[in-house]
């Protein structure tokens, strides 16, 4: 597990760009944090380092928010008002597998709603505190994506 402080919003959004700018196809990233932690902020700034010029906005009625106009597609998913079942029937496999949907970036907020977890994912745990954000993230499974780089290009 690795550990990063982000002391404001500004800080989260970079760290979520200079993401976006490394990120591989069939990156999964579930996100997990109290509201205002920063979890949309973060999406937004992996969009931006993807090139995706259109505004990003959480889909906590929409429930997911595609966006195919960058480097690669972004794939932005809320669970924070579904049951298991209702997130079972939105067939979130389809985004992390490229099954129906081309290959790209899968980004899950509240991320501990989900009844099953794909094989690899970037985990990423935002904590907001009075001193700002901290990020704990943890690589599972395989994925082609070298964290500690991006971090200390920080």
């Amino acid at each position: 597990m690795q550990k990063i402080m982000l002391p404001n919003a500004l800080a989260t959004y970079n760290f979520g760009k200079k993401l976006g700018e490394y990120l591989p196809e069939k990156t999964t990233i579930l996100l997990n944090g109290n509201l205002g932690a920063g979890k949309t902020t973060l999406i937004q700034g992996i969009g931006s380092g993807l090139g995706i010029k259109k505004l990003i906005l959480s889909p906590t009625f929409t429930l997911i928010n595609e966006y195919t106009q960058g480097r690669l597609p972004l794939y932005h998913l809320d669970l924070y008002r579904l049951s298991p079942s209702d997130i079972q029937a939105l067939t979130p496999e389809i985004y992390w597998e490229g099954i129906e949907v081309m290959p790209g970036i899968t980004t899950i907020e509240w991320a501990q709603r989900l009844p099953y977890k794909p094989d690899n994912y970037l985990d990423i745990e935002l904590i907001y505190s009075d001193n700002g954000r901290k990020a704990n993230l943890n690589q599972i499974g395989k994925t082609d994506l070298d964290l500690s780089a991006i971090i200390k290009s920080e």
